[in-house]
């Protein structure tokens, strides 16, 4: 025969009531803060300045595209969001500085869970996150994303590519910054 152990089952007193009311003080302490209630989307509070939300493909001062079509941002994606085909660049189609260039760039927001390690694989500050969060959309097919898509906008001073490289500047100068805006003989006629 075995023996079983039991064990003492404290009696409703004093003690019980304090160990209740210890837990339900942070209830009680919440009943008395005040509700912050935003009316969105009427009105939007500004997010948090390290917000993960929308991709962007950056572009240099001339209007190059960052992206080297590497693919590290793939390999990084966990949730395999991104898809990356490089092509190689030539002297009639300069996308990029250097030998390649991201001739598809996609990314699948069904997938997507935000975690910024497409950003940190990328060895040219080519992929960064937007503040932009209001993705949703009536059909599965608008939430994925292509280069056209992402590519950040033209500003003062670029040139839409292909073009060829700054003058007298190798792919070296683009990553170090010393490129700062487009210069008049990059322009294709």
């Amino acid at each position: 025969m075995t023996s079983v152990a039991y064990e003492k089952v404290e009696q409703p007193g004093p003690k019980s009531l304090l160990k209740q009311a210890q837990g339900f003080w942070v209830t009680f302490i919440t009943m008395f803060k005040k509700v912050n209630t935003v009316q969105y989307p009427e009105v939007k509070e500004p997010t948090a300045e390290r917000f993960h939300g929308r991709h962007q493909l950056n572009r240099h001062p001339d209007g190059l595209e960052k992206c080297i079509g590497c693919e590290l941002c793939a390999w990084a994606c966990p949730a395999d969001a991104i898809y990356v085909e490089g092509a190689d660049n030539t002297p009639d189609n300069q996308m990029s500085p250097g030998e390649r260039y991201g001739k598809v760039y996609q990314i699948n927001y069904l997938r997507c869970v935000f975690c910024g390690l497409c950003i940190e694989a990328c060895p040219t500050r080519a992929l960064t996150m937007t503040n932009e969060y209001e993705l949703a959309d009536s059909t599965r097919s608008k939430l994925i994303f292509e280069k056209d898509d992402l590519l950040g906008p033209l500003r003062a001073g670029m040139l839409p590519p292909p073009h060829p490289m700054y003058p007298g500047m190798t792919d070296t100068n683009y990553y170090n910054g010393d490129v700062k805006e487009a210069h008049p003989s990059q322009e294709q006629k």
